[in-house]
């Protein structure tokens, strides 16, 4: 799935996208040592359709958690709220206001909470993210791989204050009947929206981290071309990271599933480190793209091997 539909939806501001229960079980099972004692907010969540809000409701007592509060927002009128204490007592009603994340309201909830889980707004997840590190909060949210390498986001990546969790790849969220693009399915009865390079974007410390890349290839020349404007070698594939060589790499964005601080440093990525091009000896660029023999390629990470470390 190419990420035309992303965009679309992006220009579109459609948010509605609701993670299927399975797929919150499947990444979820991996931090519930992060949950325990702890407060959880879903501030992007219907409490009467939220599978993150069922899921969190059906194991509170297995996952020992304190406090579950899910919100969510209503453009034409108030968002709802529910609180769960101790896996017993519950509330629900209404919030003053229309339940937006960046409202005081919703705010001052978040200062409650030890993690937020969801899947946030599309559109607005580059604000989403700002506001969990301005509060300084624990989060697990649903995002796309794509906008990892934003330039609002891609710092922080670098800087080893947020990464990727377990789940990639394609995914299916449940999405409204006016929802009509044609990346999607009816599954028994529910319209269903497929993407691809979907992600978990986290700052939750989990194992995946430490598991470092098994590396087979040996450099040489003429399968690890330069490129024009940037000195570092091209890597097609993140398999193909050589074993052996020690200088800077560019690799695909999906590096970013496999990355291990104590293996790689990130240096950057090509929309700062890209430099002017001639092409034909007459136009002048600044691309924000790498390019290997004339030719313009897809995002591109640059890497190091960690000082003596081996691999």
């Amino acid at each position: 799935m190419k990420n035309k539909t992303l965009n679309i939806a992006k220009k579109d501001k459609f948010d509605e996208f609701y993670t299927k229960l399975t797929d919150i079980e499947k990444e979820l099972t991996h931090y519930k040592e992060h949950f325990k004692n702890k407060t959880i907010y879903c501030n992007c969540d219907d409490p009467q359709k939220s599978n993150f809000t069922k899921f969190f409701e059906l194991n509170f007592e297995q996952l020992g958690l304190k406090k579950l509060i899910s919100t969510n927002f209503n453009s034409n009128g108030k968002g709802k709220i529910v609180i769960i204490e101790s896996g017993k007592s519950k509330y629900q009603g209404n919030l003053d206001g229309n339940g937006d994340f960046r409202s005081n309201e919703a705010i001052e909830l978040l200062k409650e909470a030890d993690i937020v889980v969801t899947n946030p707004p599309f559109s607005l997840l580059r604000e989403y993210i700002k506001q969990l590190f301005d509060y300084s909060k624990k989060f697990l949210i649903v995002a796309n791989i794509n906008l990892a390498t934003c330039k609002e986001i891609f710092p922080l990546i670098k800087e080893n204050k947020m990464w990727l969790g377990y789940k990639s790849g394609s995914q299916e969220f449940a999405v409204s009947d006016n929802y009509n693009r044609n990346n999607t399915c009816i599954v028994a009865g529910q319209k269903m929206a497929k993407f691809g390079n979907i992600c978990w974007l986290t700052n939750l410390d989990i194992k995946k981290r430490y598991k470092s890349l098994i590396l087979c290839k040996t450099y040489n020349e003429k399968d690890y071309q330069k490129y024009d404007n940037y000195q570092a070698i091209e890597v097609k594939k993140v398999a193909e990271i050589p074993l052996d060589y020690n200088g800077a790499m560019g690799v695909p964005i999906t590096f970013l599933y496999k990355h291990n601080p104590e293996q790689f440093d990130i240096i950057g990525a090509d929309f700062d480190l890209a430099e002017h091009i001639e092409i034909n000896g007459s136009v002048r660029l600044n691309p924000q793209r790498f390019y290997l023999n004339n030719k313009r390629l897809y995002s591109r990470i640059i890497i190091r091997r960690v000082s003596n470390k081996n691999i």
